[in-house]
Parts: structure tokens; C-alpha cells; sequence
């Protein structure tokens, strides 16, 4: 309440005897409710109101008043200079006729609820003076409602604000100015997006950025990486399941379609998952329903859905991997997420990023690049993208003896290079030109080779996770973490 506990009205009415109606129906709630003002001119009211932001809770008015600006016209203008304030007709155009047409205009106009003053011959207190009162509760719990919403609104804005802060798309190339045009274009709709392109370009910074900065902002962003899904737990993980489902089922299970719902599913790799989930998935964006194990009936859901790949989906679907129906359904809106090798302008822009960023973490100096090092940094073709320039940079800072120079961005990628290819064996050599690695960072090269090699002779996240013992979670995690994602 504005002021004390108390409910603060402010009074729009011409005529005295009906201030008097009104005071004497209030008079019992006194404690509760208080006219702190009366105004008898519509002019007059906004100027007030405009001189004093945040002070009454409730207006009540009567329709028809002197000086020109009154009724639906009135509401609507102190709407507009504090649409949280909510206000109550008192008329006597009501009287004996019940006028639905009159009620939509004044509902339509802004108001909260209208009464009759007076029945005929009755002054001495407003017509069913138990509604009116009941009226002002309401309309203040309304109120107090509405300005939490709007706090909580703003609380979240700001979250939103700094995630998109942190998450910002990097870049002044062309190629970039036209990736967030795509973006902005694509938060204005909520149109099924396919973002494609090699890994390590930021597809899911892509992803977070369209969803934030559109109408389901404030709604959850679920990413979920289909690779990583066993093809027997896609089902349960996309639509969930119901207690006593099967055995094992020893509670509700939320799908990720459930949790997403009102908000946005981002399906990264979306052509690892099998044809029976592709079925699926297909079935749920045609009809906007999902199917529970366990439950009879469908569950109604509202999901904008972003998908995201590093395969070609054509040939995917050339191939027979990929169904031509569900391609259509999810490349409604394309982008193409750009190489690093072809923003090579960029590269600075990210290098200044990441040291910053990684020093900050480490407590250290920022390393000055001496020697022609950010020439080395961009000539080299990042076929890992950012996300490899990011690794790279962070092995630099970690070996760091106070400068980077190109002779040792060289060093670390040809030492990363070495283990990607397996075309040479690791030379340690105490007086030649070879260049040798500390024990954490060998283990970490020889853990990225044997990792591409595994999946190299897979066909899937799926089964390379198996054969390495990992949970199809970890494996993409350890991924991720290596730049091999």
C-alpha cells in the first residue's frame, strides 16, 4: 500500500452529494481505505498524477464529469501515465439497464470494474455498497500483482541483459553483420530455425541469442545435444515418462519438450539422432503434441524449436540418414554459422577476447604478442574455429614466460597439428629444434588424439562414448572441453 498499510484512492467526481455517496460507503473501511484526493476535472487529474508518481493505489470516477475529458477517453489517458493504477466507474447510465456494449467499452478502455451509484431515490451510499468495496480490494490486490509482475519483469530483463552480454557474438566482418541481421530477423518470429555450419563457430551462441532476444525471452532455453542421447533414451529424455511406466519408473519423469514448453528446444547435432527418434520429433512439431510413456492422453505443447548440425543435412538426406520431411519442418529459417578461415578480420577481435578473459581466470598479466604472433594467429586456417583459437590461446597463456611471440603460436600448432594427424611421432630432443611440452599439456594432446580417433571409427557420439566407457553426457562435455566440439 502506498502509504501506511492504508489504501490510498484518488476521487474523480463533479458533484458533491455523490463525493458524500461515496465517502459514507467508504467510512466503515476507514482504516482500510482512504480518499486521499478529490478532483472534479479530467485536465486536472493527469497533472496530478503527472507531479505524483507512485502515490494512490486505486482511482474511482465517475463516467460523466465537467471539463471536457471524461469517460472511456479519460481512463485510457491515466492508463497511459500509470497503467498500473486501476480504476472503478461509478455512473448512473446503468441504472434498471443491464448494457454489455457499454461494460466491453469501458473494460476495453482500461477500467477494472464499473457500478451503479444510485437506484433512484437512495444518496445517502453507492448501490451494492457490499460489490463497491469488495471492488477496491480487488483492485488493489490487482494492482499489488501487477507492479510484483512488473518487478520481477524487470529483475529478469536485466538476467537476460547480462546473458546476452556474456554470450555475444564476436565480430565486425561482413559475414558476421549478416548473422545478426539473421538473428534479429528470426527473434521477431517464432519460426523453426537451422543453423549449420562446421564445429566450433558458435551455433549455440546463435541459438541463445535468438531465443533472448525475442517474445520468449523469459521463458526457458533448453539445449539438449543429440548426440549425447543413447537411441534407447531419446523417448524418455524428449517426451518423458509416468511413474510405474515400466520398471524402474519409480516417479514422473518431465520430458525436455515439458521443461522447453512456452519456451525454445535447441536440438545441437541434430542428424545423430536415429530414424525411429527423427519419426518422432516429426510427429510432435506437425501436431504440437507429445505422447508420454505411460499416459493414455497427449500433451498440448507450445515449443519453438532450433536445430543445429555440422553435417550437411542434404546430403544427409540424399544419403537416406535424414528424413526430407522433418529437413523441411526444421529449415523454415537457414544460417549459416561462417568459418573462422573465412573472418579471418575477426580473429583479433576474438584474441583480445580470450586472453582478457583466460588472464582474468588465472590471475595473471596479459601477455603482450610480439614478433609478428597475431600474423601467425591469422594466417593459420583454424579448421576447430573459435573454439580451437580459444583452446590454442589458452595453452600459450598457460606456457607463458611473459610474451607470446609467433615462433610459440607456431610451436602450439604444430605440436596440436602433430596430434591430430598422427602423421609424426613425438620427438624429445635436448639439443635440437623440437619443441617439448609439459607433462599436462602431452596429456591433454594425447587424450584429444585418441578421442578423434575413436570417433573417427564410430557412428555416432553415441557408440564412441561406449567404446571409451563414458557416459554419452561426460563424452560430449570432455569434447567440448578438448575443442573437438
Amino acid at each position: 500500500m502506498a502509504n501506511g498499510g492504508i489504501i490510498q484512492v484518488l476521487l474523480i467526481e463533479d458533484e458533491e452529494f455523490d463525493v458524500r455517496r461515496i465517502r459514507n460507503t467508504i467510512a466503515p473501511f476507514s482504516e482500510r481505505i482512504r480518499i486521499r484526493d478529490v478532483v472534479s476535472d479530467g485536465h486536472a487529474v493527469l497533472d496530478l498524477l503527472q507531479r505524483n508518481k507512485d502515490v494512490y493505489d486505486v482511482v474511482i470516477m465517475d463516467f460523466q464529469i465537467s471539463g471536457g475529458l471524461m469517460g472511456e477517453e479519460l481512463i485510457r489517458a491515466i492508463k497511459a501515465v500509470d497503467p498500473s493504477l486501476e480504476i472503478i466507474i461509478v455512473t448512473k447510465m446503468t441504472i434498471n439497464v443491464t448494457d454489455f456494449d457499454f461494460a466491453a467499452r469501458l473494460l476495453g478502455a482500461g477500467a477494472f470494474w464499473y457500478c451503479t451509484k444510485y437506484p433512484g431515490d437512495i444518496d445517502a451510499f453507492i448501490y451494492q455498497p457490499t460489490d463497491f468495496l469488495l471492488s477496491i480490494f480487488n483492485a488493489f490486490k490487482k494492482k499489488e500483482l501487477e507492479k510484483e509482475k512488473t518487478r520481477s519483469h524487470r529483475k529478469l530483463a536485466q538476467k537476460v541483459e547480462v546473458l546476452l552480454e556474456e554470450k555475444r557474438i564476436l565480430g565486425s566482418s561482413a559475414a558476421i553483420v549478416e548473422v545478426h541481421r539473421q538473428i534479429s530477423k528470426c527473434a521477431e518470429s517464432n519460426a523453426n530455425v537451422l543453423i549449420t555450419g562446421p564445429s566450433g563457430t558458435g551455433k549455440e551462441y546463435i541459438a541463445l541469442n535468438i531465443h533472448y532476444r525475442g517474445a520468449r525471452r523469459f521463458e526457458n532455453f533448453v539445449p539438449i545435444n543429440c548426440g549425447s542421447i543413447p537411441a534407447e533414451l531419446v523417448e524418455s529424455e524428449l517426451f518423458g515418462y509416468e511413474k510405474g511406466a515400466f520398471t524402474g519408473a519409480i516417479a514422473r519423469k518431465l520430458g525436455l519438450f515439458e521443461v522447453a514448453n512456452g519456451g525454445t528446444l535447441f536440438l545441437d547435432e541434430v542428424a545423430e539422432l536415429s530414424l525411429s527418434a527423427q519419426v518422432k520429433l516429426l510427429r510432435v512439431l506437425q501436431e504440437g503434441e507429445i505422447e508420454k510413456i505411460g499416459r493414455t492422453d497427449k500433451i498440448k505443447v507450445d515449443v519453438r524449436i532450433i536445430a543445429a548440425s555440422n553435417r550437411e543435412l542434404h546430403d544427409e538426406v540424399a544419403s537416406g540418414r535424414f528424413r526430407e520431411d522433418l529437413f523441411y519442418r526444421l529449415n523454415v529459417v537457414p544460417i549459416a554459422a561462417p568459418p573462422l578461415r573465412d573472418r579471418r578480420e575477426d580473429i583479433p577481435i576474438f584474441v583480445e577476447h580470450f586472453l582478457r578473459e583466460l588472464c582474468a581466470e588465472t590471475n595473471r598479466m596479459i601477455p603482450p604478442l610480439e614478433g609478428g604472433a597475431m600474423e601467425a594467429l591469422i594466417e593459420y586456417d583454424w579448421p576447430g574455429n573459435v573454439r580451437e583459437l580459444k583452446n590454442t590461446l589458452h595453452r600459450l597463456v598457460f606456457n607463458d614466460d611473459g610474451q607470446v611471440t609467433a615462433s610459440k603460436v607456431r610451436s602450439a600448432l604444430q605440436a596440436k597439428h602433430h596430434a591430430e594427424t598422427g602423421t609424426e611421432e613425438f620427438v624429445v630432443s635436448f639439443g635440437g629444434n623440437a619443441a617439448i611440452q609439459s607433462w599436462r599439456e602431452m596429456e591433454h594432446t594425447m587424450r584429444e588424439r585418441y578421442f578423434r580417433f575413436v570417433r573417427a571409427h564410430s557412428s555416432s557420439d553415441a557408440e564412441a562414448a561406449k567404446k571409451l566407457g563414458l557416459a554419452p553426457p561426460n563424452y560430449h562435455r570432455m569434447c567440448k572441453e578438448m575443442g573437438l566440439k
